[in-house]
């Protein structure tokens, strides 16, 4: 039997908000764009990463009540959710090209570990550390 992770969540504020970051700064691309009522299903995917799904979702519901969305959606504009991590070939060249979209930058490239890295966050609130690849 095959298994394996295809979608990772992310607690999103706006989701319209979040897949412009997602598909216009960072350059991954909508996978899946679907609505039930209110509900709304969106997925974007990196595309060096075809099998592996970002999905962007509001908290409430189904899932949540509306006291619940509403600590999910502080606890996430406060940075308090796990980063996630980006690797990227080059990240000084990858910081300038996303800078220069207006991504907001929480720590510049930093040469450590034998490596570079830098941290950014979504439009949401969401950290992310974006990690130079090992040669």
């Amino acid at each position: 039997m095959n298994q394996g992770i295809e979608v990772i969540g992310l607690y999103v504020r706006d989701q319209e908000e979040a897949r412009a970051f997602y598909v216009d700064k960072l350059g991954f691309r909508v996978h899946t764009d679907v609505r039930n009522g209110d509900y709304r299903w969106l997925t974007v995917q990196h595309p060096d990463q075809p099998s592996f799904q970002l999905g962007l979702f509001l908290p409430g519901p189904p899932m949540h009540d509306a006291a619940t969305a509403q600590a999910l959606q502080a606890l996430v504009a406060k940075g308090a959710m796990p980063p996630m991590v980006l690797t990227v070939a080059d990240c000084r060249a990858a910081y300038d090209r996303m800078l220069g979209h207006g991504v907001e930058f929480t720590q510049e490239p930093v040469d450590r570990y034998g490596t570079v890295d830098a941290g950014f966050r979504d439009p949401s609130g969401n950290g992310w550390k974006m990690i130079q690849a090992r040669r």
